[in-house]
């Protein structure tokens, strides 16, 4: 028998794949996502222009006139990593963008990212819900194991957002990208599947109808009912 100590491993879990996203049309009841398509551009470029503090932390934007953006939407269309939808309002107008991207299917993890949300869809019941619906499709349908959030550090509303929706933070990964030709640190965030339910109860009594004064004002706060101070 050997003299060596034994060494620590990790717990045994399911090596089964996780699927890859699809063109699906997820529901909810202030609007929907669905796959982007070049037809979804008109619509979006009316609620992005002339708006160019949406762009400050993507990679890319804003755009100067209404070719360009079409152009660059087409480029995204085209793309299988980041698979990007469309964020319909309940009028059937797109709203906005959203994507699942750095799709790891080994190792059952995802990212929500290259979030696009214009003035008129920011702190909107519906800019909530989409994030519902698409952390569900990740861990209900794709069967992830680990969703993550990233962003540049110093966007200081994205990072609220993530702790918001209940992703927990795990660190800053110093000099990790050169964006826009500037130095970006990334803030790290995920939520586990085993966490999932916990995080889906609390999207569901946020959205739930009773949530909700007569004017659409929430009564709680989905921090609040993510155990998040504000």
């Amino acid at each position: 028998m050997s003299s060596e100590p034994e060494q620590p491993i990790g717990k045994q879990v399911l090596a089964t794949p996780a699927l890859r996203p699809g063109p699906v049309t997820l529901t909810g009841r202030f609007g929907r996502l669905e796959r982007l398509g070049n037809g979804h551009a008109e619509a979006l470029w009316q609620a992005v222009k002339g708006h160019d503090r949406i762009w400050t932390y993507m990679a890319y934007g804003p755009f100067g006139d209404a070719a360009a953006f079409t152009s660059w939407l087409a480029g995204r269309v085209a793309l299988a990593d980041p698979y990007s939808y469309a964020i319909v309002d309940a009028e059937g107008r797109a709203a906005g963008v959203m994507a699942l991207m750095e799709i790891r299917p080994a190792n059952r993890v995802i990212e929500v990212g290259h979030v696009l949300y214009p003035p008129a869809l920011q702190r909107t019941p519906l800019a909530t819900e989409v994030q519902y619906l698409l952390a569900r499709y990740a861990f209900e349908t794709l069967q992830v194991r680990r969703y993550e959030w990233k962003c540049d550090a110093l966007n200081a509303r994205s990072r609220r957002a993530a702790l918001r929706l209940g992703f927990t933070f795990e660190g800053i990964f110093h000099q990790h990208m050169i964006v826009k030709n500037r130095n970006r640190d990334t803030a790290w965030y995920a939520m586990l599947d085993s966490e999932w339910p916990a995080r889906k109860r609390a999207f569901e009594q946020w959205l739930a109808p009773g949530n909700f004064s007569a004017n659409g004002r929430q009564m709680a706060s989905l921090s609040a009912f993510n155990g998040v101070a504000e």
